[in-house]
């Protein structure tokens, strides 16, 4: 064999060798393949992206998803993607209902609304078919609430802070695709809804859950070795992972102890891009605390916990965790402290209406010498509104005006500061940031 030979040989053989071994001299990890499917009983998390009248069943609706939808640790359907429906059934007002609708001179009560939805289109222009179950849910615009501010130390909490400011402007970014009416329209709006007679609109930015029927394909994707062997591992403290609740919480009927889950709705991924948390572990805890609203405004509150982290192929790690943010609606007041507990909070706006309420009841009680005949009419505006305000222009009479003063300023008393007070709730579905510390244990086998 000639010495050219020999080198082109030996040549030949070091780039196999180096083919076969990475560039820290360890073998090229092996490569599998992992189906993209977004499974049957997935939640999409939809927002109305305009104002809606209401006119008709079948009435078609567009929305944007607000929370992203992940298959194990690809992203396959962004924030903001369209989402089409319609107004599947629109529910009769009761008689009750409609009745105190006619003592206070409305003709057209609010009624319900069931929506569905249909259609997706990608950001690529291609169509998807849904099949979906729009749940219960806030069926109001929400906002994310997050928990109190932490100690400004150098230590695991500054990174989890940043990922919750990163938390809050993806949920910002996610609502800029609602086109929310300015103020000069929400003042049309209450002029309108003060008619005898007036339509019923749905808000822009009003949250659906709507659960996949059937499930979505997105191909498959090859997952290394490399990627995939931090699978399992424990969380690095002050990591934050998005979840959605699948147990459905009120501090009216949950009770202490109960068992509380989540699901993850998007993987943990660190600084190198290791895979450590796939979407669809689950995280399992239980309440700690529960105490249901009271009478004097005593509003609801609720404290969970999750204590252990199940992974899909059935291994579960003791974990320690809290509760770092969560959806809530925005007529719901709630509020999270320092540790994570949930509770409701009473309107500031009550102190307005009370003082409102008493300023008139004392000018419907005032007597002919100080409001002239003005006080009949105050004293219904008070108490009865529309319909008070029309017997005291119709009858005119000072006992009544004193009467109807009484009854109205007693009544916005009473329930602004000694009636009960607000239960926290938060549905099936609803979004949650859960921080992690430092306490792990080993894995154990998850029980059947």
């Amino acid at each position: 064999m000639t010495p050219r030979r020999m080198f082109c040989k030996l040549l030949f053989l070091f780039a196999c060798t180096a083919m076969a071994y990475g560039q820290n001299g360890t073998p090229t990890p092996a490569t599998n393949t992992i189906p993209l499917t977004v499974p049957s009983g997935t939640p999409l998390q939809i927002a109305l992206d305009k104002e809606v009248r209401v006119r008709k069943v079948g009435q078609a609706i567009d929305g944007r998803l607000v929370q992203p939808v992940y298959a194990f640790d690809r992203l396959v359907i962004p924030v903001g993607t369209k989402v089409t429906g319609k107004i599947s059934k629109v529910d009769s007002v009761s008689a009750w209902k409609r009745t105190l609708g006619i003592l206070n001179v409305d003709f057209t009560p609010a009624r319900q609304i069931a929506v569905e939805f249909d259609d997706l289109l990608l950001p690529d222009g291609k169509h998807l078919r849904l099949k979906t179950t729009v749940t219960p849910g806030f069926g109001q615009v929400v906002r994310l609430v997050s928990a109190g501010a932490h100690d400004k130390k150098k230590t695991a909490k500054d990174a989890a802070s940043q990922q919750m400011e990163e938390a809050k402007q993806q949920w910002q970014s996610a609502m800029k695709w609602v086109k929310e009416p300015g103020k000069m329209h929400w003042m049309m709006r209450y002029g309108v809804a003060q008619l005898p007679v007036h339509p019923q609109y749905m808000d822009a930015g009003t949250l659906y859950f709507a659960e996949l029927k059937q499930p979505l394909g997105f191909g498959v994707e090859p997952v290394t070795t490399k990627t995939s062997s931090m699978i399992g591992t424990p969380p690095p403290p002050g990591s934050l992972v998005h979840a959605l609740l699948i147990t459905p919480l009120n501090s009216a009927a949950t009770q202490k102890g109960a068992r509380v889950e989540a699901g993850l709705s998007q993987p943990l991924i660190d600084g190198d891009h290791h895979l450590i948390l796939p979407q669809g572990s689950r995280l399992i805890g239980s309440v700690l605390q529960v105490q249901p609203a009271r009478h004097l405004k005593h509003n609801g509150q609720l404290r969970i916990v999750f204590r252990e982290l199940a992974l899909p192929d059935g291994t579960v790690q003791r974990v320690d965790t809290s509760l770092a943010g969560i959806q809530a609606g925005d007529a719901d007041h709630a509020r999270l402290d320092t540790e994570g507990g949930a509770h409701a909070s009473s309107s500031k706006t009550r102190y307005i209406s009370t003082t409102v309420s008493v300023g008139l009841a004392l000018i419907g009680s005032g007597g002919r010498r100080d409001v002239g005949e003005s006080g009949p009419v105050a004293g219904g505006a008070t108490s009865f509104k529309l319909v008070g305000i029309l017997v005291g222009l119709i009858v005119r009479s000072h006992t009544l005006g004193i009467v109807m003063s009484a009854y109205g300023g007693s009544r916005s008393i009473y329930t602004n500061f000694f009636g009960r007070g607000r239960d926290i709730a938060f549905p099936k579905n609803t979004a949650m940031l859960i921080g992690f510390g430092d306490r792990t244990a080993p894995q154990k086998p998850m029980a059947p």
